[in-house]
């Protein structure tokens, strides 16, 4: 009854947080664009950056994927990586360094000999020492992982799920293999990096509850350091490609979901985030900008996030190499954040990383979080959120993280709606680049 009672309460708060959230992201994610050409503030000597590079290739779409992504063509991406390689040098030249490199797409590894270059380049630019990567399970091959031992501390390969129903929605079981193969694969790569991490989503329309447990044993077995559930997310642009092939979001049943995700998890696994599971003290998660309150976001259609603004890098490759060999920073557009929003987004991320730090909060914006966020406090507090804090930290509650989870499934649904304007502004033969692939209909921006 207790259990019940308590699942009941999280799930009143939680939807009433999520009309909240939407409603401010929604708003703040107003862009303006940036007086050309574009120059970063200089680096601040007290803060850490991370270094965001992003590769907008696939060798085909997946239809529930919202980030800036293009179908794979080689000539097209070894001078995307070229370009890319000229922005970390103009990074450099500006001041910048770096002790972490986060490299997403697309999938970074689709031309292992200029990803390896590209880090090596980082490296000898920065003082990077951590560096972590996206891919796919076909991409975890022993030729590829061994030119990414010594260059690449965690991997992150893309699974979603092992079940071959639900595979095959995605598209993604002529591409990878069937759950079983792909779980050889992953058992077969583990030990080779420092650290491997699975990507799944969780309330697929069609997923059942039995689904999950097999997703989750199939994790469990798998040997991988790390684990990301994310709860399925939309947007615009790929939401009839979603409907189509699988079908509408459930919402109501998610937490029940996260829920079995971290009974389940917890026989292997141990919380490093709302939705991040590790086995060890891994400090490298998914969410770069977790951890790191500022960074900056290179290649097309990233974020940077620095001195309270938010820049946006262009979407288009033509302008964006065009930007790059001119010697211009790609940002077409801006938002700049109040106090109150800045605020707001350092209380969103810690928490998500599962402490607040209330002295650091202090230093940086001359008051207290319970002050400075009297409400979103309060309503914390009242969802009884928060567990026994001290005076340096806020600690959320083991079995509050979902409350978290649906701050930022609002947040990068947000941020969705946003790439969907900057797609919406590509020129014709690029966004005929963006349709997810030959078996769907194109979207409505097409």
């Amino acid at each position: 009854m207790k259990d019940e009672l308590r699942s009941f309460r999280q799930s009143l708060f939680s939807t009433a947080l999520a009309e909240v959230i939407n409603k401010i992201t929604h708003k703040t994610f107003r862009v303006e664009p940036v007086q050309l050409p574009f120059q970063y503030p200089d680096p601040n000597p007290n803060n850490k950056y991370v270094l965001y590079a992003h590769i907008p290739f696939c060798e085909s779409l997946c239809p529930y994927c919202s980030f800036n992504r293009f179908v794979f063509n080689e000539d097209r991406t070894r001078s995307y990586f070229k370009a890319l390689r000229r922005e970390f040098r103009m990074v450099a030249d500006k001041g910048f360094n770096f002790e972490t490199l986060y490299i997403g797409g697309g999938t970074p590894t689709v031309l292992i000999d200029e990803l390896t270059e590209t880090i090596d380049l980082a490296k000898s630019l920065f003082s990077v020492k951590d560096v972590s990567c996206e891919t796919n399970p076909n991409h975890l091959t022993p030729e590829i992982l061994g030119e990414l031992k010594g260059r690449v501390d965690r991997m992150s390969v893309g699974v979603q799920s092992f079940n071959d129903k639900l595979l095959k929605q995605m598209s993604r079981y002529d591409k990878f293999g069937s759950g079983e193969q792909v779980l050889e694969i992953i058992q077969n790569a583990v030990g080779i990096l420092p650290s491997l991490n699975i990507d799944m989503i969780y309330n697929l329309p069609d997923q059942t509850v039995d689904m999950l447990y097999q997703d989750l044993d199939y994790i469990n077995r798998s040997g991988a350091e790390q684990t990301t559930f994310y709860p399925l997310m939309s947007a615009p642009s790929v939401k009839k490609a979603m409907d189509r092939t699988l079908g509408t979001i459930k919402q109501g049943r998610e937490i029940e979901y996260f829920q079995i995700i971290t009974k389940e998890l917890s026989k292997c696994y141990k919380p490093a985030s709302a939705w991040t599971f590790s086995k060890n003290d891994t400090k490298m998660i998914d969410e770069y900008i977790v951890q790191y309150e500022e960074y900056v976001g290179t290649g097309s259609g990233a974020f940077s996030y620095l001195n309270g603004n938010l820049l946006v890098n262009t979407f288009s490759l033509g302008q964006y190499e065009k930007s790059i060999n001119s010697g211009i920073f790609p940002v077409y557009a801006q938002k700049s954040f109040s106090k109150h929003d800045r605020m707001r987004y350092r209380f969103m991320m810690e928490l998500f990383d599962l402490a607040l730090d209330k002295k650091k909060f202090i230093k940086d914006y001359g008051i207290s979080p319970e002050l400075g966020l009297f409400f979103e406090m309060l309503f914390m507090n009242i969802a009884g959120a928060f567990g026994k804090n001290n005076a340096n930290k806020i600690i959320l509650k083991e079995d509050s993280r979902y409350l978290l989870v649906v701050m930022m499934r609002e947040f990068f649904a947000n941020v969705n709606v946003l790439r969907d304007q900057a797609r919406f502004a590509l020129p014709k033969e690029e966004k005929l680049m963006c349709v997810v692939n030959d078996k769907l209909y194109h979207n409505e921006f097409v």
